[in-house]
């Protein structure tokens, strides 16, 4: 049994990604057989369960929009810096007494630590693709990376796929470091057009009538192709499965945000922003198409939460994302433009494909479910 800190800076809203990730860990793991006793670490503090729940507390477009210190600072290469070269000194300090539990840090760094450690690496799109991040977040990550495998008694990843970059960049032993799948929230299912009417109303949009996008406006994404293939569709067809972009907006996102007001304005775009999380389910459940080109993912949770949702699904065939969506999704070379389109076209009007992806996509997503992500990681609690 084990006495586990779990680290929690990762834990404010809006959950996506790793904070969803590390959400789901803080609010499962107590249940699990092989935690004795779970404690949260946050920014050099320990803070509470409640704490950790009223971080998680879903927040306004305006919330979301405000600039915050923690903001502000993860882009200044200088605050990047000190932070990093100062937090170690003060958590070795704090942890000192604490030799007989466990850290587990689930966003990458590790922070000194007496006992045992583990952490999670979610992709190293750093090293592969760094051209996708501000220069802070890849200096940092360059720098300090190297010290948490220093640190890390294990290591556990998304995917299998990143697993293996790991290995391969770090030669890291394979015998300390597992992949361990991500899950889908129950709340993405299939829903009826009366379920998702109020929804639908409320953003504009008809029942099976839309191609969706769900995630961050960045360059990562792919989301400058994705634009650029939907325009290649036949205008009827755009017109009467418009493209809807739900997300805020990242780094770099000037010639995306160009291309959808151009989408925009001949009236087969729409751009929704930042969606609440109460909405998403039930903006999954109304779509026709679920579109994730992706040119690099450690996982992707929103082609999960689609075909959990019953939406056909049209994703890259790069990186983790085979691995979520097996032989369900279409996949597409991400930097194929005419292949994107020409894929777009044939998931959108063959009905047959469609009914059958439909059903497979629901039967697979049932593997993937935080539980077993809790579980998987607490047996290597256990194992340490």
């Amino acid at each position: 049994m084990a006495h586990v800190i779990l680290g929690a800076d990762a834990i404010h809203a809006p959950l996506t990604g790793i904070g969803r990730y590390a959400y789901e860990l803080a609010t499962r793991l107590p249940q699990c057989e092989g935690v004795e006793s779970l404690r949260f670490y946050s920014l050099g503090q320990w803070i509470s369960s409640e704490a950790v729940q009223a971080r998680a507390k879903t927040v306004s477009t305006e919330e979301l929009n405000r600039p915050t210190l923690r903001r502000v600072l993860a882009g200044n290469k200088l605050a990047v810096r000190a932070y990093s070269t100062l937090m170690p000194i003060w958590s070795r300090w704090r942890m000192q007494k604490e030799r007989h539990a466990l850290f587990h840090s689930p966003n990458y760094f590790l922070p000194p630590f007496p006992g045992k450690s583990v952490a999670t690496i979610h992709d190293l799109s750093h090293i592969v693709c760094p051209q996708f991040h501000p220069a802070a977040r890849v200096e940092l990550l360059k720098r300090d990376l190297p010290k948490t495998m220093e640190r890390a008694d294990f290591l556990i990843t998304d995917a299998e796929s990143v697993r293996r970059e790991v290995i391969e960049h770090f030669d890291w032993p394979e015998d300390r470091i597992c992949a361990v799948p991500l899950g889908v929230d129950t709340s993405f299912h299939p829903r009826t057009s009366e379920e998702t009417s109020a929804v639908m109303h409320r953003y504009g949009l008809v029942h099976g009538g839309y191609s969706l996008y769900v995630g961050t406006i960045e360059p990562r994404k792919n989301l400058a192709r994705l634009i650029r293939a939907y325009a290649r569709l036949p205008e009827s067809l755009r017109m009467n499965v418009p493209l809807v972009l739900a997300g805020s907006r990242g780094w770099q996102a000037e010639e995306i945000h160009d291309l959808m007001m151009l989408g925009a304005n001949a009236g087969w775009l729409r751009y929704l922003d930042f969606v609440p999380q109460e909405d998403l389910p039930f903006l999954y459940a109304g779509a026709r198409l679920f579109c994730f080109p992706s040119l690099y993912e450690g996982f992707g949770l929103p082609p999960l939460e689609a075909m959990a949702s019953g939406i056909p699904v049209l994703t890259s065939s790069t990186s983790s994302l085979p691995e979520v969506v097996g032989d369900v999704g279409l996949k597409v070379q991400p930097e194929d433009e005419a292949s994107i389109a020409y894929a777009l076209g044939h998931a959108l009007q063959d009905e047959v494909w469609r009914a059958q992806v439909s059903a497979n996509g629901v039967n697979r997503s049932l593997a993937f479910t935080w539980a077993q992500c809790a579980s998987s990681t607490s047996a290597i609690y256990s194992h340490l």
